[in-house]
């Protein structure tokens, strides 16, 4: 039976799943049957990006899995090709065409590319595309609080999402601060730490207290922080694992423990700050 899916509330009125399913490095013509399964398992928002080159397959998956289109939140990004006004108005009529989707619920910059400059002109796009009903809500990845700060001073727009890599070795505490302040959800991508961080002592002894696995003890952590996670993975079985994670509580001497294997060098993916080269 598939884990009953807790929802959070956006700035903008709408809810988004806290605990969704990534398409990050799965071939387009594995997503359909990984996004179906993911489905299948309780999963009701699938996250995709220009980017990951899986545009179609996600969209067919959503398109055919016999779930109602309105049980099901979608997500795709803007590549770095894109920034700029009107090239993010194209960008985001290609990927709803490989979609093939009506509406798509969240938009998002999926890198902020300082040197480029062009960050706020492609804000003000998504802001259009909202406006115009196109999209139900938008937002970022990868921006820093300054940059959230610059968007919001020169339009008056806070994003929904600032979707950023996050996990108990980088734990971006100031930065969800921000959020918490602006109403912005905070969401993890690699929230596992792409799997390098799940045999670490105090996870693996934190998950045999509960009976539970490496990877669930994780997630938890993130559903008690306020945190949407997309845990990636192809396997249907690790899959539905990581989605039943309602079954038990960290209590506060966990939480504690994983507090303290936060690290300001725990990065796994590249730094915002100076991607692409």
């Amino acid at each position: 039976m598939p884990t009953p899916q807790l929802s959070i509330k956006l700035n903008d009125g709408h809810e988004m799943p806290r605990l969704g399913f990534g398409v990050w490095q799965i071939a387009n013509a594995a997503t359909v049957e990984a996004v179906k399964a993911a489905i299948g398992a309780g999963y009701r928002l699938i996250d995709t990006a220009a980017a990951y080159g899986n545009e179609a397959g996600t969209g067919e998956a959503v398109r055919d899995t016999g779930v109602p289109r309105e049980e099901l939140y979608v997500t795709t990004k803007l590549w770095n090709d894109s920034h700029g006004h009107d090239e993010a108005l194209r960008a985001f009529d290609a990927s709803m065409k490989l979609l093939g989707l009506d509406s798509l619920d969240l938009y998002l910059i999926h890198w902020p590319i300082p040197r480029l400059d062009r960050y706020v002109d492609t804000w003000r796009a998504l802001v259009r595309l909202r406006e115009e009903g196109r999209v139900k809500s938008i937002g970022v990845s990868n921006f820093n609080a300054e940059q959230i700060q610059r968007l919001a001073d020169e339009t008056g727009e806070v994003p929904a999402v600032n979707q950023v890599e996050l996990h108990p070795m980088f734990q971006q505490t100031a930065l969800r601060s921000f959020h918490a302040q602006h109403g912005i959800v905070t969401e993890a991508w690699s929230p596992l730490g792409r799997a390098k961080i799940l045999e670490d002592e105090t996870l693996v002894a934190v998950a045999r207290k509960h009976g539970r696995t490496p990877a669930q003890v994780v997630l938890r952590w993130h559903l008690d922080n306020g945190i949407v996670a997309i845990p990636k993975s192809v396997s249907p079985q690790r899959m539905r694992e990581n989605i039943d994670i309602l079954g038990f509580e960290l209590d506060a001497d966990d939480l504690a423990r994983i507090a303290r294997l936060d690290d300001a060098g725990g990065r796994v993916g590249p730094d915002p700050a100076s991607f692409p080269v």
